[in-house]
């Protein structure tokens, strides 16, 4: 097992020595960020002693931010003001109208809608239980999801109402349309359930402890049927006061050793959120921005053009997205990066960041933009290792270190034993923000959860503190006996000028097991042939990690909203063309 505590974890550099003096300062008993050891579900931790305890906590916090902007989306903007007063009134409204009780699940899934904001927070503030669905989902998929969590109502806009038309006699749950037109008989519109709410309404009289059931957040789905991470209000505010002590020590080295202290005449930090609300990261933004103060901005969908006018318009501070979308981002500013001049990080996750792209971001915005990636998953909440600033570009083939009060293992799949230091194998991660379970599916808890330690399905390695990750169990390709790291090969693709998006998938072969093939997006207006990109990374791997295969795409590679590569779409379509050749 390796500690995340940073006052004993190795530094190579300056910078992350000081970033894990202070972290562990700041960490220490009577600290502003102090951890204490607590158990949590039998398990022992390290817990923030001070901070929000619950979501509830959150909400009501922000009644200090008043008249600043909270929301925005294109050109409507809502205040903290008014978000906390229709949130308060729709917890009212949820309890008392609808009849919900503690622990009861509600349903919401939409584009990035300003409305998720109200409706998650007065759910929180209920002791209600928030289920986000992917937007994306087919109706079968919507539904097994509705029916596994017991949802016992539904927000949606009106793309997903209509998508589960056939279904809402069988569903028997009430239904709010979000933005939608003329409802459909039985649906009753947002804007007539939001008209009904009392302005003076208070928090509902419930108890929320930090170990009740906030979230289900279901996993993309990849392979078999979604599971339901139940993520507690202790899981989700850990991963808030980790991301919030992160910011306090890189302010604190900024301003030469010495601690921020709040300044009401400073601009109004704010971020363009392009993770899709229903994902992990995305609710890591939007908790974020409501406990920070900071402004909340997000688009109907991702377009690059829009998104630099309103960086600079709001004068945004950070914008997150999966690295397909910040390379769009970074590609468009590319010829006047003064229209990001505001912005002071870039945030990226979801899926591998290509090393190239932090290559990029520091040399097209340097002392403008620092990058960052979190490694995580729906399990772990969000970030539980994460890299950042001059780390980052010293090491963009690291995840970084773990987060405060977290730990990791690096274990042999086969027998559940640590391996050798800096050895390859999966990381197993344990902590406070990490996950209780899934949702009525003990089967698939008792196979990824040991003493609290979640099995993440990730292969990786620990050298001295930094955290790597190589492949997903799963994708690694065994050739002649030989593991090819897909994420490796990837990595080396994308250094080449014409590759604009790649995937390395397995196929059977009949001596060597299986062998590599590279699925390639090329740039507009570039070339490159298979032969150039063979040799590409034959001058950067060992042969026997170069792809056997190179196949072109024109479209798109299909992937998950959270931006992964949808691996098994491609396999049998790519499996077929080579054995075609």
């Amino acid at each position: 097992m390796v500690s995340a505590d940073p006052a004993t974890s190795p530094r190579t550099s300056a910078d992350s020595t000081e970033k894990a003096l202070l972290t562990a300062r700041f960490t220490a008993p009577g600290s502003p960020f102090a951890l204490v050891e607590r158990e949590v579900g039998g398990i022992p931790m390290r817990v923030y002693a001070e901070g929000p305890q619950t979501l509830r906590d959150v909400l009501l916090s922000t009644a200090a931010h008043g008249d600043r902007t909270f929301l925005v989306y294109g050109e409507q903007r809502w205040s903290f003001a008014e978000n906390l007063r229709r949130t308060l009134g729709l917890a009212r409204a949820l309890r008392e109208e609808y009849g919900l009780a503690k622990g009861d699940r509600i349903a919401v899934s939409m584009r990035n809608y300003p409305e998720w904001a109200p409706i998650l927070f007065a759910a929180f503030t209920a002791g209600l239980v928030v289920v986000p669905l992917n937007a994306w989902w087919t109706a079968p998929e919507l539904r097994y999801a509705l029916d596994d969590s017991g949802a016992k109502l539904l927000v949606a806009d009106a793309e997903r109402i209509a998508v589960l038309a056939e279904h809402r006699g069988e569903l028997g749950i009430p239904m709010v349309e979000v933005r939608g037109g003329e409802p459909a008989d039985g649906v009753r519109t947002w804007d007539d359930l939001i008209a009904g709410l009392d302005p003076a309404a208070t928090a509902p009289d419930v108890e929320v402890d930090p170990d009740d059931d906030a979230t289900i957040l279901y996993t993309s789905g990849t392979t078999g049927r979604p599971k339901g991470a139940v993520g507690t209000h202790r899981n989700h505010c850990t991963n808030l006061m980790n991301t919030m002590l992160g910011g306090f020590v890189s302010a604190t080295i900024a301003n030469g050793g010495v601690p921020p202290t709040p300044d009401p005449d400073a601009p109004q930090p704010g971020a363009l959120n392009t993770f899709p609300l229903f994902h992990i990261a995305g609710l890591t933004g939007l908790l974020y921005t409501l406990a920070a103060g900071a402004k909340h901005a997000t688009q109907y969908r991702w377009d690059a053009a829009e998104a630099i006018e309103l960086v600079s318009r709001e004068q945004l501070t950070g914008v997150s997205g999966v690295p397909t979308v910040m390379r769009q981002l970074v590609e468009a500013a590319a010829s006047d990066p003064s229209r990001l001049s505001s912005l002071a990080g870039i945030s990226m996750g979801g899926t591998p960041v290509p090393p190239d792209l932090i290559g990029r971001i520091d040399a097209d915005f340097t002392h403008l933009v620092a990058p960052a990636n979190g490694y995580g998953l729906t399990e772990t909440t969000s970030a539980v290792v994460s890299n950042s600033g001059s780390d980052y570009v010293t090491r963009p083939d690291s995840v970084g270190r773990c987060a405060p009060g977290a730990d990791v293992r690096v274990v042999d799949p086969a027998t559940g034993e640590d391996v050798a230091p800096g050895e390859v194998g999966e990381l197993w991660f344990r902590g406070p923000n990490i996950v209780r379970g899934y949702w009525n599916n003990p089967g698939a808890t008792a196979a990824a959860f040991t003493d609290g330690w979640f099995h993440t399905g990730d292969l990786g390695a620990v050298r001295d503190g930094w955290v790597y990750v190589v492949d997903r169990l799963k994708d690694v390709v065994i050739r002649g006996g030989e593991n090819i790291y897909c994420a490796e090969v990837e990595a080396a693709l994308y250094e080449h000028p014409a590759v604009g998006d790649v995937a390395i998938v397995g196929v059977p072969h009949e001596s060597l097991g299986e062998e590599a093939v590279a699925v390639v997006q090329l740039r507009p207006g570039t070339s490159a042939s298979a032969a150039d990109l063979q040799a590409h990374v034959r001058e950067r791997l060992a042969s026997f990690k170069v792809p056997a295969h190179v196949v072109f795409r024109a479209e798109a590679l299909p992937r998950t909203p959270s931006g992964k590569v949808l691996k098994r779409d491609l396999r049998g379509d790519v499996a077929a063309e080579i054995k075609g050749r």
